[in-house]
């Protein structure tokens, strides 16, 4: 088994691993509310036992996707799978968003409603042994999402601190409620502020996915730091054109060197591959390079210096 097979199989062990659980902590936990709910008579715990079975979706788009994202690269497919756990990535956060849209929604439209009981205490329970247990898979989920670097893995711990964060408003109406029935109306305005807060957290999971999967770019830093490395290997004269692509929790990319034009066109040949042996070893999380090999031509090297600010473009880019 070569290192790179080996690397991929344990992260997607690790990646297995965390979402299993996960997705039993969500089962566990939507029985458990929807009993606590219905029993200690709390409309908010059952609607925040409807979030937590939600969550399972979102653990088996992981799953499921895994399956497909870890693929090698095949002839219909030459540059990988990587683009599925962009698109899970995009997928959990729509999700997100419309259980914040929902939570807000339902929270608004029932803001006069009186409760009809005062709440139990079995009901304060389970939502506070929702937000223990899911604050505690997100930070989990979150650590293994950084370290495997992995956008979908990090999407379903945002979900986890979502159903955390809905157990709040729930956990507190309870409480309030069961104390001074008259303030039963602090379920309806937390439950407005949560859903805020996972718009949010929807949006920043959603808008790069989005960005990725229309091919957007490496941003500026990275792009500097691709820069950097490239000139930094002996022989490179010039580099630029550079272009990036993510495929996945990866960067795919592409750019041009100029070398002294009397070098062989071996030493050339040699020149290029220690550049893309440094970019995958040493660049931001780089999948593949392409190195476009030119002479150095100092006269040209001169033109394709950057315009000043506000000045147009003249003449071809090579």
């Amino acid at each position: 088994m070569s290192p790179n097979e080996s690397c991929s199989q344990s992260r997607e062990g690790e990646i297995r691993r965390v979402t299993v659980v996960g997705m039993l902590v969500n089962v566990v936990l939507t029985a458990l509310k929807l009993a606590a709910g219905i029993i200690g008579n709390s409309q908010a715990v059952v609607a925040d036992a409807v979030h937590s079975f939600s969550d399972l979706a979102t653990d088996l788009a992981v799953l499921v996707g895994m399956r497909f994202w870890s693929a090698p690269a095949d002839d219909e497919h030459p540059h990988g799978h990587g683009r599925i756990e962009t698109m899970v990535a995009a997928i959990i956060g729509v999700a997100l968003g419309a259980a914040g849209v929902g939570i807000g929604y339902q929270g608004i439209v029932t803001i006069d409603e009186p409760h009809a009981e005062a709440p139990g205490m079995i009901a304060l329970a389970a939502a506070v042994l929702s937000i223990v247990s899911k604050e505690w898979l997100y930070r989990w989920t979150v650590s293994v999402g950084r370290k495997v670097k992995s956008q979908a893995v990090l999407a379903n711990a945002w979900h986890h601190r979502s159903d955390a964060m809905s157990s709040l408003p729930a956990a507190v109406a309870v409480g309030v409620a069961a104390l001074w029935p008259a303030l039963a109306v602090v379920d309806h305005v937390g439950a407005v502020v949560v859903a805020g807060f996972i718009l949010h957290a929807a949006w920043k999971i959603t808008s790069p996915a989005l960005g990725q999967l229309i091919d957007g770019g490496a941003p500026a830093p990275v792009r500097a730091e691709i820069s950097a490395i490239v000139l930094a290997t002996p022989g490179v004269r010039l580099v630029h054109a550079i272009r990036t692509r993510y495929v996945g929790s990866g960067l795919q990319i592409d750019l041009h060197i100029q070398v002294d034009p009397e070098m062989s066109v071996r030493e050339g040949h040699d020149i290029s591959e220690e550049v893309k042996r440094r970019l995958i070893g040493d660049g931001p999380e780089v999948l593949d390079a392409i190195v476009h090999l030119e002479p150095y031509e100092p006269a040209e090297a001169d033109a394709s210096e950057p315009l000043p600010l506000g000045a147009s473009d003249a003449g071809e880019q090579s």
